[in-house]
């Protein structure tokens, strides 16, 4: 099982989000521990897990259908 560990630096230079960006907003929101990022040993520092994060950016995202109400109580599917 071979995983790719980046720092936020190395991932900021692959998604092209900032690494600031990544380890306040993405982290624990949208990548979680454990899955995306692991802290080893228990310290401070973050490996990012780049086929998980890969994984996660092309995952399809649920398609949203919109139903428009109609004058007459039908309704239009968009």
């Amino acid at each position: 099982m071979k995983q790719t560990l980046l720092n936020a630096k190395e991932l900021s230079q692959r998604i092209k989000f900032s690494a600031p960006y990544i380890n306040h907003t993405l982290k624990d929101n949208v990548f979680i521990e454990g899955v995306h990022y692991i802290k080893p040993f228990g310290g401070r520092k973050i490996f990012y897990i780049w086929e998980e994060i890969e994984r996660e950016l092309f995952k399809k995202s649920k398609s949203v259908q919109v139903l428009v109400p109609m004058a007459r109580g039908g309704i239009c599917h968009g």
